[in-house]
């Protein structure tokens, strides 16, 4: 072998240097050092030039080779394997040379293999604007998900690719997002804690395993899973929602060593770019639920509106019935004082209808939109009186295991009406003149002042002015109360209003009740027109009821409306025994009417008896005992 000069040496560099100049667009190292075979041969004979990384199990040796270090600027590269096929090639001169030429090749080869892999890092990374490209097309991680799987496996060859949600208990959740061969069934929740490398995903580290096999550790369920499954190599990145672990991208391989620190910067990228894609899905998530919401919103609104007005409709004065003088008096009056935050006191008999004037009053005033409650005093016991009107704190008194809100808190904003106001115990009534005086209550057992913030209308069918002298109601009280007052007529002082009454309930609680075709006969308007009605607007109501219910849908007589016991009778007919129809006359005593009703009966049923009972809603035992009391023959004639 001629000794190598050092001419020879710079021969071989200008060779190397060129070679490595026109690689310049397609670096390869293993290429470079393969290329440089035939400007060597003239140096150190060989058949075969190679280069082993430093990663690389050497080839399996030749009849004769020299392996020497290939050394960087400041880190080994792998090693220069010279060989040739014929044994006992190399002298100790050659391998001497053979260490000149792998340390003046050494840098070359660096900047070669730096090159390179920053080519494939390019290449690699050059995905990540197809990713945002298919990340763009949809708000929806899930719509795109196999879309996007595709496009990272151009780059990054896998067997399986995962996203894991962190769920609010700190566990993986199943997955949704999910490209390859394991069926999402086999996920189940599983805690960091459960894989040897949860601590390194804690701490918001990217984990890279060559081969699971060697670096899992099956004492983890986490772990554990993924060995059976078949798993080798792994790339795990965390998916980092501002400072929070919000969950993992996962990529699988079932070979061993298949991914590398290029690999992980790759996902390292596209898990940034998942977490935007995840972001923006919540929040156009959360833009949905808001304008759900607001729909809904809207919607309640409208229906509020509907609501309100037709509640105003249904409780507004131009909704209760009357035309006699005396009703629209009253209702002129209420209407006046309606506007004002004026304490209203309504007076008349039982069932004139004042709860019906009191929320006419509130949704006429300003406080429509608040709530209107009603609260009949007589129906308070003493004992709870005060708690049911102010509320009470926990403790208060034996049974009061939690706070309760009074009527007055409830009312808040809105109307509050104390019908029966005559019969709040002393106590109460004090508390209310309170109330009045200062605008403000404590609860029941509480120190706390709470603001009344109510109008208040009282109704009562006692002369408070009698209880006031009898000293069973204290007059600063009713004063108080007293400060707009109206009088609600009876139903018998209201002329001309039984009939339109009547008809109105007829055909309210005919549709409710599906008797719609029901109508008054002549004789039980008659009877209408002439009971003396005790019981006011409330027992008119029943008395329709009743007859809608008896009649079957048929013509309404006087027995069907069951008011005859209330009548003043005439001498002779028991009070037990029901009306008979006819023409009924109010001038005219009762008896002559009824007399009259079987006569006028008999005439249209052409003397049949069975038929005439029939027409006036009697039973035949009935009809028959009136046709012995008023003379018209035997039953039997």
């Amino acid at each position: 072998m001629r000794p190598p000069t050092d001419p020879d040496l710079i021969t071989l560099h200008a060779a190397a240097v060129a070679l490595a100049r026109s690689m310049r667009g397609e670096p390869d190292a293993r290429r470079f050092v393969e290329g440089l075979s035939p400007h060597l041969r003239d140096v150190i004979p060989h058949d075969r030039l190679l280069l082993i990384r430093e990663d690389e199990t050497p080839v399996p040796s030749p009849a004769s080779w020299l392996t020497l270090p290939l050394e960087g600027v400041d880190r080994a590269i792998g090693s220069l394997a010279i060989a040739a096929s014929a044994p006992a090639t190399y002298t100790e001169a050659h391998a001497t040379t053979a260490r000149r030429i792998a340390e003046m090749l050494g840098p070359l080869v660096e900047n070669m293999v730096l090159l390179q892999k920053e080519r494939d890092r390019r290449r690699r990374m050059a995905v990540l604007p197809e990713v945002s490209r298919v990340i763009a097309g949809s708000l929806d991680v899930r719509n795109i998900f196999q879309e996007l799987g595709a496009a990272v496996r151009t780059v990054l060859d896998f067997d399986l690719m995962l996203v894991r949600p962190i769920g609010a208990s700190g566990t993986l959740q199943r997955s949704v997002l999910l490209v390859g061969d394991v069926p999402a069934d086999l996920q189940p929740e599983r805690r960091l804690e459960d894989y040897s490398f949860g601590a390194r995903l804690a701490a918001k580290e990217i984990v890279l395993l060559g081969d699971a096999r060697r670096e899992l550790d099956q004492s983890f369920p986490g772990d554990r899973a993924a060995l059976e499954r078949g798993v080798r190599s792994v790339i795990v990145a965390p998916l980092v929602f501002g400072d929070t672990l919000g969950g993992v991208l996962a990529f699988a391989k079932h070979d061993p060593d298949w991914f590398d620190e290029g690999d992980a910067e790759v996902v390292s990228g596209i898990a940034a770019q998942v977490v935007v894609a995840l972001q923006h899905q919540r929040l156009s998530e959360e833009q949905q639920r808001v304008a759900a919401a607001e729909q809904h919103s809207r919607w309640l609104e409208r229906r509020v509106e509907r609501l309100r007005g037709a509640l105003a409709e249904r409780y507004g004065f131009d909704s209760i019935m009357g035309r006699s003088g005396a009703i629209r008096e009253a209702l002129d009056q209420a209407a006046l004082v309606a506007g004002q935050e004026t304490t209203v006191l309504l007076t008349g008999e039982s069932g004139t209808g004042k709860e019906l004037v009191a929320r006419a009053i509130h949704y006429a005033s300003r406080r429509s939109d608040g709530p209107f409650v009603a609260v009949n005093c007589a129906a308070l016991p003493e004992t709870l009186a005060e708690s049911e009107l102010f509320g009470h704190e926990r403790g208060a008194f034996t049974g009061a295991d939690r706070l309760k809100r009074g009527r007055f808190e409830v009312a808040a904003g809105g109307t509050l009406f104390l019908d029966e106001i005559g019969d709040l115990t002393p106590s109460v009534q004090a508390k209310l003149l309170r109330v009045l005086q200062e605008r403000q209550y404590e609860r029941v057992g509480g120190t706390t002042s709470l603001r009344a913030d109510v109008r208040l209308v009282t109704a009562t069918n006692r002369d408070l002015e009698h209880l006031v002298e009898a000293g069973t109601f204290r007059a600063d009280l009713y004063y108080r109360l007293a400060v707009f007052g109206i009088h609600l007529p009876a139903l018998r002082e209201r002329e001309g209003d039984v009939l339109v009454l009547a008809e109105y309930f007829l055909r309210t609680l005919g549709e409710r009740m599906g008797r719609r075709q029901s109508r008054l006969s002549d004789q039980a308007r008659q009877l209408l027109l002439a009971h003396t009605w005790p019981g006011n607007i409330r027992e008119l109501q029943n008395a329709i009821e009743r007859a809608l219910i008896a009649a079957d849908g048929r013509v309404i007589s006087p027995a069907h409306l069951g008011i005859a016991e209330h009548v003043p009778l005439a001498t002779g007919l028991s009070s037990g025994a029901p009306i008979a129809a006819g023409s009924v006359l109010t001038s005219q005593p009762l008896a002559v009417v009824e007399k009259q009703a079987v006569a006028e009966a008999l005439r249209h049923a052409k003397g049949n008896k069975t038929r005439a009972a029939a027409a006036l809603g009697l039973s035949r035992g009935a009809f028959y005992r009136r046709l012995e009391r008023f003379g018209f023959g035997s039953p039997h004639d």
